[in-house]
């Protein structure tokens, strides 16, 4: 591959004057840069744009960390940070981290130091030391749908209400064993989703039925909803709904019913607390507590983005943001 020393050589100049002829940083006589970008289309000269963006200080590239992007809310989370990063001018690098703490600190890595000039995460929130590096590097980083560090900027659903409102509902529906599938409460989103729930069943005085993964188990799967439910409908045969905290879980929720022939919603009702656009694509649609994924991911490009223009703008600061979206419930087939 030609560099730019070829290019000088061909040209008779040095490298210095190529550089600034290609980069139009300084005035070079109009018959010197002709020479030079006649040598560098004969050579086939390509400029490394990471190497330029490293010099000029910006790569117009933000980096998402998900956990998985399969029928799940971060797929559309993913869309929506594109769109709007898009028409920023700035373009996209995912890394999906199968939620692993090891593969999200690989991956975090990789982007530092001016590969990227921010980074949205969905973190695992067991590499806030790296996370807090990274920002004091200079490299601004925005949380979405997970907020685990306080100091960092975040775009996240109110999964509190997610959880206490969709008892409201379910009572409302003439449910009194609800059952609730969530996940490790290490991730602040389950965590919430469990207060809310416990909250309003205590509220309404109804029997806590709860299914926690073991540490071996991925929550935000099908699988997890699927075993969850099963356990459920086998210690509790007259529980009448069944409150999944992802669509992906009520998914599986919706196969064990089938296998048992327990009819929903008119023996067990099953809704998400934390629905998307897949909840309408099912056979049985999914009654869903929903969060505007998308515009939560557009959001939190427009916060990264808007704190790298921030940082190249004398005297403009941008400051730390938590912005919290609220559910909408959804009413379909399941309950």
């Amino acid at each position: 591959m030609p560099t730019l020393k070829d290019v000088a050589r061909l040209a008779n100049v040095d490298v210095s004057t190529v550089s600034r002829a290609l980069n139009n940083t300084a005035h070079v006589h109009p018959a010197t840069k002709a020479r030079i970008l006649e040598a560098a289309k004969e050579l086939g000269y390509r400029p490394n744009p990471i190497a330029q963006g490293l010099r000029r200080g910006r790569q117009h590239t933000v980096g998402i960390l998900l956990p998985r992007l399969q029928l799940t809310i971060f797929a559309e989370i993913a869309q929506g940070a594109q769109e709007e990063a898009r028409g920023l001018g700035y373009s996209i690098i995912y890394a999906d981290t199968g939620d692993d703490a090891k593969l999200e600190a690989e991956s975090l890595n990789r982007m530092r130091g001016g590969i990227v000039d921010a980074i949205i995460i969905a973190g695992t929130g067991k590499n806030g030391r790296i996370l807090r590096d990274i920002r004091a590097e200079g490299t601004p980083v925005v949380q979405v749908v997970r907020m685990q560090e306080h100091s960092m900027s975040s775009v996240v659903a109110d999964y509190y209400a997610c959880s206490y409102e969709a008892v409201e509902y379910l009572v409302d529906k003439g449910c009194r064993k609800i059952g609730l599938i969530y996940g490790p409460s290490n991730f602040s989103p389950y965590k919430r989703r469990y207060e809310g729930y416990q909250d309003a069943v205590r509220e309404f005085e109804l029997e806590s039925i709860c299914v926690t993964p073991s540490t071996s188990s991925v929550p935000n799967s099908f699988e997890f909803g699927y075993r969850s439910a099963v356990r459920m409908l086998d210690e509790y045969p007259d529980i009448d709904a069944i409150m999944a905290a992802v669509d992906i879980q009520g998914m599986g929720a919706l196969r064990a019913l089938r296998e048992r022939g327990i009819r929903c919603p008119d023996d067990v009702r099953v809704m998400s607390l934390t629905g998307h656009a897949i909840g309408n694509m099912l056979e049985t649609t999914m009654t869903a507590m929903e969060v505007p994924a998308l515009d939560m991911g557009r959001k939190a490009a427009r916060m990264a983005i808007e704190t790298v223009e921030a940082k190249a703008s004398p005297g403009d600061k941008a400051s730390v943001q938590h912005l919290v979206f609220s559910p909408t419930l959804v009413v379909r087939e399941s309950a």
